[in-house]
């Protein structure tokens, strides 16, 4: 990730950002960012913003547009997340990855960012997966509909990947 200029670190200026994370050296994830955020953020050099929540995103779409970054919506309803959108996700990440670009999933509390994120590692990236669990676990643990997607798009990966990926995520009590 870029350093803005001084001494400021990508964590003290994002301080204020619900769940921010770095994930990598080009993923970063995080709660719903305002226009501030997406200021420091594109100081910061993300190119890519991914935003998981559903519903009229446009003003969103507007200021990240203005701030000269790419900006893709990924509809993903909460009690509903689905296979077709995990994928979407995965191929806009890898673009933006293909592109050289800093990429920031966010959703409203980085909930689904942070299951998105901890699934494209493991899948995509071939990162390890207890490390990855390890990660996403700092923001949230994933509750039974989240378990159960994770679940179908290892099922659905590995299918299509001839891949044999599991998790070891349990849901919340």
């Amino acid at each position: 990730m870029a350093q803005s200029s001084g001494s400021l670190s990508p964590l003290s200026v994002l301080a204020d950002l619900t769940n921010f994370q770095i994930n990598s050296p080009n993923m970063v994830s995080a709660g719903l960012p305002d226009d501030i955020h997406l200021s420091r953020l594109n100081a910061l050099g993300v190119t890519h913003v991914i935003d998981l929540i559903p519903g009229d995103r446009d003003e969103e779409r507007h200021s990240v547009r203005n701030l000269g970054m790419n900006y893709h919506n990924i509809q993903v309803v909460w009690d509903n997340p689905t296979y077709e959108n995990f994928s979407d996700y995965a191929h806009e990440v890898s673009e933006a990855h293909n592109d050289g670009g800093l990429v920031l999933t966010h959703c409203k509390l980085n909930w689904r960012g942070s299951v998105f994120t901890y699934l494209y590692r493991i899948t995509v990236q071939g990162e390890d997966e207890r490390a990855m669990k390890a990660e996403m676990l700092k923001t949230w643990q994933p509750n039974e509909v989240w378990l159960a997607f994770i679940q179908n798009v290892l099922k659905e990966y590995n299918k299509v990947h001839g891949t044999h990926i599991s998790t070891s995520v349990t849901a919340s009590k």
